[in-house]
């Protein structure tokens, strides 16, 4: 008995201490089992509904002038790409569509006539509309909020 008693003033602090340390582990695990924290998360075997798109935008572009004029183009789709065509009469137009919330409109077009003009069009809407006069005329047009 002797034996023991020396061994427990010995070592009372580790045995406290581990005593402490199982007790935490127990309650650790009982309270990640009560709150389900321990199972991985799932969305309850359901399916899940297809996303559609909805507040569908079309932005068109439009170079007006001369019937004959002949020039270049120079936009932007609907992820920020330059695109570049050509046009050997006028109008000339094309139409990009996004359900993006909102889309950087930006439109050159440059051509041998004098004067030239440039629309951006938000489902159907003029919201920017220039025009430029002079030799090989350049019109630029810039929407920043289409």
């Amino acid at each position: 008995m002797t034996a023991i008693v020396v061994a427990v003033k010995r070592f009372w602090v580790v045995l406290i201490v581990m005593v402490a340390v199982v007790v935490a582990a127990v309650v650790v695990s009982r309270l990640r089992g009560f709150f389900g924290s321990d199972r991985p998360a799932s969305a309850g075997g359901a399916q899940m509904a297809a996303i559609v798109a909805f507040n569908r935008k079309t932005v068109t572009y439009e170079v007006v002038g001369p019937a004959r004029a002949v020039g270049s183009v120079s936009y932007l789709d609907v992820d920020g790409n330059t695109r570049e065509a050509t046009f050997t009469h006028l109008p000339w137009s094309v139409s990009v569509s996004t359900t993006d919330p909102g889309v950087l409109a930006n439109l050159v077009a440059q051509s041998d006539s004098a004067t030239l003009g440039c629309l951006i069009l938000v489902n159907g809407t003029v919201t920017v509309e220039r025009h430029a006069t002079g030799r090989d005329a350049q019109a630029f047009c810039l929407d920043k909020s289409a």
